[in-house]
């Protein structure tokens, strides 16, 4: 009906040479206004049964109601207007009510719809309007409320669909001349600019320029990332250009982007159910068939046995039948879920769907990836020790001359060392890679190494190397990286580690805290590295040098150590190549990897973020998520249950219970379910480590001392 009216309103006038001329003093003629009529009434009709239509009209008869009421009080209650006001408000809700019923038994369903409808019908039938006009205000109030909740948890997920930018600025290759296009016209290979302030338009490759770019409101990052056309530097579609204005070489076309697979992703998980909610919606037909039957039997046996006035036992049946209404009930899964599920996407953790947050909420041991995970993935240069060196900014200048013509990850970390100490490479010449030794080229007049210690002994003076073998056996014991670099008499270590990533620092501890233990690294690295990560981390144990059916042997091997048939090991990696143990843990998590296609895929939940203070943040959610289902199914049921027991008991007593007693009582308890579960939404953001280094900027040490810059 919507999409109807919406199609109508855009319509264009009529006009035309058949169109009648003004008459005068009346503007536009009647044959334009003609189509107005029946717009209006249609746009009418779809805010009327639209979710802010329906919380309105509730206002209305709720209002109606609280005017009759307050009669009542006066003694006016056999006034003329009381009746107006009763039988108003009960209107009002029979438009809503009627059209909901309607809606079920046309899709040949007796739900609670159809309760509602019939106990209200019933109450004024016995002479009760004022009741049945409370029990529509009410359900009409916490459906409209229901609605306007899952629209709040929407608008969680719409504001991603807001980061989708309307607009590229392109280069046409034919004419050299840079114009707006839309971003969905964007094909791989386009050059694109992004001005300061404004989104990328697509998934892309920085070329030109560097500048900060904020992806908070897709990671939850609360810094921007420092990017660089000199490291090739990925960017995401969504991200906004912080800094000055850069080019970039797009990746993927705007409909493949990471930003529309997370937008996709959080869409199907929403529609997802969880089990108890399957059951639930399985059972919700049956069961007010159930509560229409008992309420049937309940009137006939306290008419016919009970030898109860029919008004008193129809009374007792129309009671029954709202109390056990499952109302609460039906909502008290969904409504969490939907508001988890949206809180997570918000601070960059995507669950897929209610039973991978459940699953996460039972999470007893996890184990995590090393490399990538655990750590960044890249090593940097942590500390340069000048064995024989009289400047070590010369010793920089060197290595970043041989290793500039390098694509290996130590290239890149001395490059940016160089960098940050604002040293200009050297001049080299002839510079070519030994495959798998290290590099070699002239500089100056003299040849320079840099490598393993077996590639570059032979330029370094034989009164040193002894000491350059300590200074290595010292840096591999440590469990760091370390190459020699060797230059015209002179000779020294750069010291390499795969830093850590932010968050880490906290991370053991917060787990610890959770009752998540042990928490295990698996790596496929040397014993040394792992055991020096494990130490900082200050990890439960660590297997090193595994292979990845080795990792799926200590997986299976922590799922026993939990008990027979005990659930609840976690693996968290990259979501490449740790598949094998991803597919046999309980839960899995891909850290980091809004670019990563098979962590999406793959993964049952996905921390955008590098940060890993999501991972026990994602952890807390889950279990506030589970524990928010279980209050409402608990207090749903037993609302359910005392209320039909004590109707019965007091019928039996011969107490006459008022319609308005269950009508608060039902209603009320529904409202009080959909309102616990929008708590959800505003669950703390992620914490961040105050132990985590800054990211920025890279420290150098001489000899264990830092270099000032």
């Amino acid at each position: 009906m919507s999409a109807h009216v919406s199609s109508l309103a855009g319509a264009p006038p009529a006009s035309g040479p058949g169109a009648e001329p003004p008459a005068p003093g009346m503007g536009p003629t009647p044959a334009r206004h003609q189509p107005q009529g029946p717009q209006s009434a249609r746009r009418w009709l779809a805010w009327l049964t639209s979710a802010r239509g329906e919380l309105w009209s509730a206002i209305v008869a709720g209002v109606l109601l609280a005017g009759a009421w307050t009669l009542s009080l006066l003694g006016a209650s056999g006034d003329p207007l009381h009746a107006t006001l009763v039988w108003g408000s009960l209107g009002i809700g029979l438009v809503h009510g009627a059209r909901a019923a309607w809606g079920s038994l046309a899709q040949r369903r007796f739900d609670i719809d159809v309760l509602m409808l019939a106990g209200a019908l019933a109450a004024a039938f016995i002479g009760s309007p004022g009741e049945g006009a409370l029990l529509l205000f009410l359900f009409t109030l916490s459906g409209a409320l229901e609605e306007l909740a899952g629209d709040r948890t929407r608008r969680a997920v719409e504001a991603l669909h807001r980061l989708m930018p309307t607009e590229a600025l392109r280069l046409d290759q034919a004419t050299g001349l840079w114009g707006p296009v839309k971003p969905e016209l964007l094909g791989v290979g386009d050059r694109v600019r992004v001005p300061s302030g404004e989104r990328v338009p697509a998934d892309c490759t920085l070329v030109l320029g560097q500048t900060e770019v904020d992806q908070s409101s897709l990671t939850g990052e609360s810094m921007p990332r420092a990017v660089s056309a000199a490291d090739a530097d990925e960017l995401f579609a969504g991200s906004i250009n912080a800094g000055d204005p850069i080019e970039c070489l797009v990746r993927k076309p705007a409909g493949e982007s990471s930003l529309r697979r997370v937008l996709d992703l959080v869409t199907v998980a929403q529609s997802q159910r969880e089990p108890a909610q399957r059951l639930i919606d399985r059972l919700s037909q049956p069961y007010s068939v159930g509560v229409a039957a008992a309420a049937g039997l309940a009137f006939v046996g306290f008419w016919l046995i009970g030898a109860r006035p029919p008004g008193e036992a129809l009374s007792t049946a129309i009671f029954l039948l709202i109390v056990a209404s499952p109302c609460a009930l039906i909502i008290a899964t969904p409504t969490a879920t939907l508001a988890g599920i949206s809180r997570g996407a918000r601070c960059g953790v995507l669950f897929k769907g209610g039973l991978a947050a459940a699953r996460l909420a039972g999470l007893r041991a996890v184990a995590f990836d090393k490399t990538g995970t655990l750590t960044i993935g890249r090593p940097r240069v942590v500390e340069v020790h000048p064995v024989a060196w009289s400047d070590a900014d010369r010793l920089l200048a060197v290595a970043a001359a041989l290793e500039a013509h390098s694509s290996h990850p130590i290239a890149a970390a001395v490059a940016e060392a160089a960098a940050a100490r604002r040293v200009t490479p050297a001049q080299a010449a002839d510079v070519r890679q030994v495959a798998g030794r290290g590099m070699t080229g002239t500089i100056g007049a003299a040849e320079a190494r840099l490598g393993s210690l077996a590639h570059a002994e032979e330029l370094v003076p034989v009164c040193l190397r002894a000491r350059v073998r300590q200074s290595l056996e010292r840096v591999r014991a440590r469990g760091r990286i370390a190459v020699v670099c060797a230059h015209d008499g002179q000779a020294g270590v750069l010291i390499l580690e795969d830093a850590v990533r932010p968050g880490a620092e906290c991370l053991v501890e917060r787990l610890h805290a959770a009752g998540v233990r042990p928490v295990v690294m698996l790596t496929g690295d040397h014993a040394d590295t792992a055991r020096r990560v494990a130490g900082q981390l200050g990890l439960d144990r660590f297997h090193a040098e595994l292979l990845p059916e080795d990792k799926l042997g200590h997986v299976r091997q922590l799922r026993a150590d939990l008990g027979r048939g005990a659930r609840g090991v976690g693996v968290i990696g990259d979501g490449v190549n740790d598949a094998p143990a991803l597919a046999a843990a309980d839960v899995s998590i891909a850290i980091g990897s809004i670019g990563s296609d098979a962590a999406l895929e793959s993964a049952d939940i996905v921390l955008l973020s590098d940060d890993l203070s999501a991972v026990p943040w994602a952890l807390g959610l889950a279990r506030r998520i589970r524990r928010t289902i279980a209050l409402n199914l608990g207090f749903a049921l037993g609302a359910i249950v005392l209320m039909a027991a004590g109707a019965m008991v007091a019928a039996a007593l011969g107490i006459s219970l008022p319609l308005w007693a269950g009508v608060v009582g039902h209603e009320g308890g529904t409202l009080l379910v959909v309102g616990h579960s929008l708590l959800l939404l505003a669950y703390p953001g992620v914490p961040l480590c105050a132990r985590t280094k800054p990211r920025s900027g890279v420290e150098l040490r001489l000899m264990g001392k830092p270099l000032a810059a």
